[in-house]
């Protein structure tokens, strides 16, 4: 059973739109419109079946340190949580659940699976494809093109349904 859903993304003006950040685009369009309380270095809330949800206010390379405070907090255990991140490898507008598993070279997993001592976290890997050339650094900290951008509300809605159940 989900306790914690953990969406990672950047803050700043300067990332809200870009590939790395689609966690919290994704939590966005989920139109709770639950205040947001600041807390373990993130804003939280409680949904209406109690699962708590977290948006890491660090950089995504120390995401871990807002989920181990929030878990230990709340007794939540690793198995109990879900992490909501951009993936490379899963083409745009794909989106694959798991469970544990390699890191793919995302510094947000590596930071969370470093400070919990575990990589058997669930997942929700949204797809950014990976670029056909260049930096993929760079790549993740873009904006996403005009087609993507128009995507992205009905990529998130094809998710919703399943989102919930899983929870």
């Amino acid at each position: 059973m989900i306790k914690l859903v953990v969406y990672l993304g950047n803050y700043g003006i300067q990332y809200e739109k870009t590939r790395h950040n689609i966690g919290w685009l994704f939590e966005a369009s989920l139109n709770n419109n639950k205040a947001k309380i600041s807390k373990f270095k993130a804003l939280y809330y409680k949904d209406t079946n109690g699962v708590i949800h977290l948006l890491p206010q660090t950089y995504m390379n120390n995401s871990g340190e807002s989920v181990i405070k929030a878990m230990q907090f709340f007794k939540i255990e690793i198995n109990e949580v879900l992490v909501v991140h951009d993936d490379l490898e899963t083409q745009f507008g794909s989106f694959k659940f798991k469970v544990g598993g390699g890191l793919g070279g995302h510094n947000g997993l590596r930071s969370i699976a470093g400070l919990t001592g575990s990589k058997d976290f669930h997942r929700l890997a949204l797809g950014i494809s990976r670029p056909a050339r260049g930096d993929v650094a760079s790549y993740v900290l873009q904006r996403f093109n005009k087609e993507e951008e128009a995507e992205l509300e009905d990529f998130f809605n094809k998710i919703h349904k399943q989102f919930k159940e899983y929870l």
